[in-house]
């Protein structure tokens, strides 16, 4: 039977949560976190890590709630960092700052603090409960558990294709299936995410940007300024060196890595770095993944052909789908969403589980996950 305090706890963790989420676009590689501080049911502080770098939620927090922290309570969405990073060791902070209660959603998966903090704060003789809304507050950081728990990014493959399941002409066209409503949603998405990969097929064919503009960059307007916007990283699977310095990403001041079997010679601007994986065939994408998750990628947003979509899916690296689907039919002879084996008994089909639909402008937007291994 839930106490009072057990309603308060839950309360004061679901607006550290809400907190924890305006830093979705502006902390990576660190985690979203928030955090709350009370005195009693009154809240006399609030804080959420902005920027890798800058104060953590817990120090933002103390910082408004100054003497008033002294015999309050945090609520805390991920468990204090006790080790010294890019900042201080926040459990320190709560401790000197006087709290009394620290109440925690989960456990840190990072084997820096992996509950080294939550021991820090109980050896300073202060009360912790851990567990409180635990589900949501993993929901908050989907990529950075994936590398901390797999050692690998969290992988989102986004598709664009009409009602009949085609995603581009049979020449490759694909500009543009779904409309304006939903280009601005994937824009908030790409804000997101540390990195968008594509391959260079995409590239040569429609000659991308893969960028993200502040002018079509909808309601994140309503979170950061625009000077905040950061670029993520762009990807381009290039074993055969197609993508060439007068391609329009290439002319965008942002990071780029090609992945390439060898390194070519041409002058590259500063902001593109060839990453070498030398051997024959397809590029392996499970070492690709782990090579991304040591720079500290958390999570990939990958807008691509049906190839490349279909080989990650195969590798089973795709965490989520997010297919655009427009109200439109464009025939049997053109080309699909994922390039797959095909198979010969129903229960080797790949299963997906919905976990969202909604309607985007005109378009259907679907959210699914993949249910168990490509066979």
């Amino acid at each position: 039977m839930s106490t009072n305090q057990d309603i308060i706890d839950i309360e004061m963790m679901q607006q550290a949560i809400n907190l924890a989420k305006l830093g979705r676009f502006t902390t990576t590689p660190n985690p979203n976190v928030g955090c709350v501080l009370t005195r009693g049911s009154e809240i006399v502080g609030r804080g959420y890590h902005q920027k890798a770098g800058q104060g953590h939620a817990e120090v933002n927090a103390l910082r408004e709630a100054g003497h008033l922290a002294q015999g309050a309570t945090a609520y805390v969405t991920l468990e204090p960092c006790s080790h010294f990073g890019r900042t201080p060791p926040c459990a320190q902070g709560l401790i000197d700052a006087g709290i009394v209660r620290v109440v925690i959603a989960m456990t840190d998966p990072n084997p820096k603090v992996a509950g080294r903090g939550i021991t820090m704060l109980e050896q300073a003789g202060i009360e912790v409960k851990s567990g409180v809304l635990t589900a949501q507050a993993r929901e908050l950081n989907p990529g950075f558990l994936k590398r901390m728990e797999h050692k690998r990014p969290f992988v989102s493959v986004k598709l664009g294709s009409t009602i009949d399941g085609c995603s581009a002409l049979n020449d490759g066209t694909s500009q543009w299936i779904t409309g304006s409503e939903a280009r601005v949603d994937v824009q908030q998405w790409r804000a997101q995410h540390c990195a968008i990969l594509t391959g260079s097929a995409t590239v040569v064919a429609d000659n991308p940007s893969l960028n993200l503009r502040w002018a079509e960059i909808g309601r994140v307007s309503d979170v950061i300024k625009e000077q905040e916007l950061r670029q993520p990283i762009r990807i381009v699977i290039d074993s055969r060196n197609q993508v060439m310095p007068e391609h329009k990403m290439v002319g965008i001041k942002s990071p780029i890595i090609l992945v390439r079997r060898i390194k070519d010679t041409l002058q590259w601007p500063s902001h593109v770095e060839q990453l070498v994986m030398p051997g024959d065939g397809a590029i392996d994408l499970n070492r690709l993944m782990s090579i991304l998750a040591n720079r500290e990628i958390n999570s990939i947003w990958v807008e691509a052909g049906q190839t490349l979509c279909g080989a990650l899916l195969e590798a089973n690296l795709v965490d989520k789908i997010i297919i655009y689907q427009a109200p439109k039919l464009m025939g049997s002879d053109n080309k699909g969403l994922f390039t797959l084996p095909s198979v010969n008994h129903m229960d080797k089909l790949v299963d997906l589980a919905i976990d969202d639909v909604r309607l985007i402008g005109k378009d259907i937007r679907i959210s699914a996950t993949p249910k168990r291994d490509v066979k």
